[in-house]
Parts: structure tokens; sequence; C-alpha cells
């Protein structure tokens, strides 16, 4: 299969906060490329397609736009 990406995502493990309308949903962060992210989340349910990505331990805020999503994970890209 072709990487369609333009930048390579790497694997990581890491605790986020998805942020929209007053609202925090915790996630975890599964890989990251400087252009985008997969998220694992409890449900993907009732998470909008933009929202802000909130990485605390690297003092990351990103706006991302949803460009995938299934049950329990998001695929998004930043900007």
């Amino acid at each position: 299969m072709d990487e369609k990406r333009k930048s390579t995502r790497h694997r990581v493990l890491k605790a986020g906060k998805i942020a929209f309308s007053g609202a925090v949903v915790d996630c975890t962060v599964r890989n990251l490329s400087e252009t985008g992210a997969a998220l694992d989340v409890v449900s993907s349910v009732g998470i909008p397609d933009h929202f802000t990505l909130i990485i605390a331990v690297d003092h990351v805020q990103k706006p991302c736009r949803v460009a995938w999503r299934k049950a329990t994970r998001i695929g998004v890209h930043f900007g």
C-alpha cells in the first residue's frame, strides 16, 4: 500500500485531551507527525469535526480537523 501522508508518523503513547465548546474528552495519541495524528478514544460519537488537541506533557495545543473516524480511533490533520 502506498503511503499518502505528507510526513511520516511516529508511534507514540501519550495522554491527550480533545477540547471543543467548553468540553474536554480524554484520548491517547497513538501516532504523531508534523501534519497529523491518530487518537484513541472511548467513543468517537459526539466529537466534532474541528477541535483542539492538547498534549500537556509536550506543552502542545494543535487545532485539528478530522480526516477519518472509526468507533474508537480518530485520524486528524493539524491546522
